[in-house]
């Protein structure tokens, strides 16, 4: 028998955890948070999430020939060519051997410039900007600034937009990236392993790189740069978009930003009562995964919570419900300090359960209450059990919104 959760008790548990300001908290955004900013109809989203990226690059270079045999060579290694992160990842896999001559008859030069066709489709999708200052990135923004920290908020995300930056930006909230200069940036790896950086700045880690990052080769060796520029294309001798795909490793990996981020990733999840959200992930990249696993195995006093978009359940066709997130569901059924929120149940100290209100003070805790809705079928008609739907970016967002300056918030 599946058991239940108070959301009124969790809610006013994660209301505490944000409010503090000694320690390590931090947030995780990823793919489907950009789809939580509002927009007319007819334009959004404002980034569309990976499956319409990936079917919009291939539609674009449907009629590319050395684009259409890189797709056949993935479905014969048993690749996913409908998914354009595999689709690179696969594509400078065949880079690192094809030095000076081809492989699965496509030669390097072929590779390289299919890889910045690629990349300059995917710019083109995200080089885009927030309509305005009301965003859910607006408001993550002002809840840091709420408050001098003793600790600073961190960022991770595995997005290759700059989305987050503007709203940063927008706010004058100054913040560390891991690059400095000015003229052609260049990422610090010291400062980010020693932490040499101010404390009242936040901290924005881009795990899978950006689209104004670039791969050069100076002196011999390789070098990441970060413009403020956005170059649409790059042509095949002048370096590469830094996009990562997911599952990709670097032979210089410990020159190169992606292990030294995940690294970071790890390090703050290891912090004595360390509190990291996830936003808009899936639990779809198997090397965040067991970056963020391992490191709650390591310490039990972090906590990890996954904010998961809609319900526990997704109906099939055929009558049947499959797990929406199985993954997620896996690994937080076997890790006590990581738990997922989806809207109509949650996975708590391994605990599966519905989400349902009991006997409470709902007075003292009316600015919580909203965030609690009645869970209703198609008809409309009261079923058992509650909604907490913070797996929406912007529901989430807006919580933070409610802590600035309340009772129990920022400034509690």
């Amino acid at each position: 028998m599946i058991g239940s959760h108070d959301p009124i008790r969790h809610l006013r548990y994660l209301r505490q955890s944000l409010s503090q300001d000694n320690e390590s908290i931090g947030f995780f955004i990823s793919a489907g948070c950009p789809l939580s900013v509002a927009m007319p109809d007819d334009l959004w989203p404002l980034i569309p999430d990976v499956a319409n990226l990936s079917r919009h690059i291939n539609k674009v270079l449907c009629e590319h020939k050395e684009y259409v045999k890189l797709l056949e060579e993935i479905k014969k290694a048993g690749k996913n060519a409908e998914n354009v992160e595999d689709i690179l990842s696969f594509l400078r896999a065949l880079l690192s051997v094809a030095k000076g001559g081809e492989v699965r008859g496509l030669k390097e030069v072929d590779l390289l410039r299919l890889q910045n066709l690629i990349c300059a489709e995917i710019v083109k999708k995200l080089n885009v900007t927030l309509p305005d200052q009301n965003t859910p990135y607006h408001s993550l923004g002002n809840w840091i600034k709420s408050i001098d920290r003793k600790i600073a908020i961190e960022i991770f995300t595995t997005n290759y937009d700059l989305l987050t930056e503007q709203a940063l930006e927008d706010l004058e909230i100054p913040y560390f990236d891991g690059f400095v200069g000015a003229r052609r940036s260049f990422f610090d790896l010291r400062a980010v392993e020693d932490n040499l950086i101010p404390s009242h700045w936040s901290r924005l880690w881009k795990i899978h790189g950006s689209i104004n990052w670039s791969q050069e080769i100076v002196d011999g060796q390789r070098k990441v740069f970060r413009s403020s520029e956005v170059r649409e294309r790059a042509a095949v001798d002048e370096g590469s978009h830094l996009i990562y795909p997911s599952h990709l490793k670097y032979e210089e990996s410990r020159k190169m930003p992606y292990l030294a981020l995940v690294d970071q990733l790890t390090r703050f999840i290891r912090r004595k009562s360390s509190f990291l959200i996830l936003c808009g992930y899936s639990f779809n990249d198997g090397h965040i995964n067991d970056a963020i696993v391992n490191a709650l195995r390591a310490n039990p006093t972090a906590m990890v919570l996954g904010l998961m978009y809609d319900k526990f359940h997704i109906s099939t066709s055929d009558g049947d419900e499959l797990l929406r997130y199985p993954e997620a569901v896996r690994l937080a059924s076997g890790q006590h300090n990581l738990n997922i929120w989806t809207y109509d149940r949650a996975i708590i100290g391994t605990n599966l359960g519905i989400w349902f209100k009991g006997i409470s003070d709902d007075e003292l805790d009316k600015d919580l209450l909203e965030f609690i809705h009645v869970a209703v079928d198609h008809e409309g008609k009261s079923i058992l059990g509650n909604e907490v739907r913070l797996g929406d970016f912007a529901k989430f967002s807006f919580f933070l919104k409610r802590m600035i300056g309340s009772r129990g918030g920022a400034h509690g």
